[in-house]
């Protein structure tokens, strides 16, 4: 089997995680995998490094700078591997066989990396690559990188381009967590996670695997994350299932927009959970949520909106906060989701934008770390649909 190993900075923190490090690659080197090892900078070195750079300093100087922390870590995992009669060799910028390239944008030249990294992979029987994470170089052979989370990044992208089975990311979390550990009582680890669960947390403060990183994986190329301590590259941890799909997609039928008006709602604890029970009682489907200060929005199937508007009625009237109850249908929705959309700055305007171009008006618009939902009257919905998938196509 092939692995791609990613050594996150914790785990390479000190001699003694370092040893771990070095014991768990030689072990699975002994099984016969063929083991590439990509590394990030011991503990919190590159951001000491960032925070001593009280001077003025071009890109090329910074990056030369922060590359230190990667440049070292591969030769002391070098190191330890060689005691241990692995035969490895370190790469980093600079280096004949460095893989990862970027070009004039900063941005990964695909073609050239891939081409690099495949020759990485045919030289592997019996050698173990250990490789720079966050690092890239480009055509000019100026050490650039690939912003936070550039290790994953690094790790997932090359474990693709290399034909690996699988990419282990090596960190201080039991993989994925039913919940924060050190908040919550009787957290435990998620044996399988899919790649959309887990973007939503990552970009919500869950520090597990970088986003960026999962845009790289394929249905093909497992995911897994395990902690330093257990020692083991082959088992344990969490799986990360599934890739991501750049999908447009409009609802077929048509929803009802139910706004309750209030004071001062979203100050109102209990306010939401509230307003959708009286809908649950009678198994109305929410398809969308939408609140403000004064206001909270529900979307429903319109076959169902005279039943949810006089549920809520009766919530309006036994609550003295609450002022009224509208209806507005029908109303179509459009969503956009993809592996890169909440990288990608100016994605809302250039959806929007020209749809008010085209004289289109946007009734609703709700985004999350995964989607942006655009909803429109009914009757612009086909004229809509063909401006936002001319957008991403």
């Amino acid at each position: 089997m092939r692995v791609v190993a990613k050594f996150g900075g914790t785990s390479l923190g000190s001699g003694d995680r370092i040893e771990r490090a070095a014991d768990s690659v030689a072990n699975a080197v002994a099984a016969g995998h063929e083991i590439a090892v990509v590394a990030s900078a011991m503990g919190s070195t590159t951001d000491d490094l960032l925070d001593d750079i009280t001077f003025e300093t071009d890109d090329a100087d910074r990056a030369e700078i922060v590359s230190m922390g990667e440049r070292t870590s591969v030769r002391m995992l070098k190191a330890a591997l060689s005691v241990r009669d692995v035969d490895a060799v370190f790469l980093e910028p600079g280096h004949p066989d460095w893989p990862v390239i970027t070009n004039e944008v900063g941005e990964v030249d695909v073609e050239e990396t891939k081409k690099r990294a495949r020759k990485i992979a045919a030289r592997m029987d019996g050698v173990v690559p250990i490789i720079t994470g966050f690092l890239a170089e480009d055509h000019d052979g100026n050490v650039t990188t690939l912003g936070r989370g550039g290790s994953d990044t690094t790790a997932v992208m090359l474990g693709n381009y290399m034909d690996a089975d699988e990419v282990v990311i090596v960190t201080d979390v039991e993989g994925v967590m039913t919940g924060d550990p050190r908040v919550v009582e009787g957290a435990r680890n998620v044996g399988q996670i899919t790649v959309d669960e887990l973007r939503n947390l990552s970009f919500r403060g869950a520090e597990v695997v970088a986003p960026s990183a999962l845009s790289y994986k394929d249905e093909d190329l497992a995911v897994r994350v395990v902690h330093y301590q257990h020692g083991d590259l082959l088992r344990g941890g969490t799986r990360i299932e599934g890739e991501f799909e750049s999908l447009i997609d409009m609802r077929e039928e048509p929803l009802a927009c139910l706004t309750i008006a209030g004071r001062a709602i979203r100050n109102r604890s209990g306010i939401l959970s509230q307003l959708a029970n009286a809908l649950r009682e009678e198994e109305i489907n929410i398809d969308a949520v939408a609140s403000g200060m004064d206001s909270v929005t529900f979307y429903v199937d319109v076959d169902v909106a005279e039943t949810a508007e006089a549920l809520l009625h009766e919530a309006v009237v036994e609550d003295e906060a609450l002022s009224s109850v509208t209806v507005a249908d029908p109303i179509a929705v459009i969503r956009v989701t993809g592996g890169e959309l909440p990288n990608q700055s100016g994605v809302i305007q250039e959806i929007i934008a020209p749809l008010a171009d085209d004289g289109i008006n946007i009734i609703d618009l709700i985004t999350s770390a995964t989607s942006v939902a655009v909803f429109v009257d009914w009757d612009d919905r086909e004229d809509a649909l063909e401006i936002v998938q001319s957008r991403f196509d």
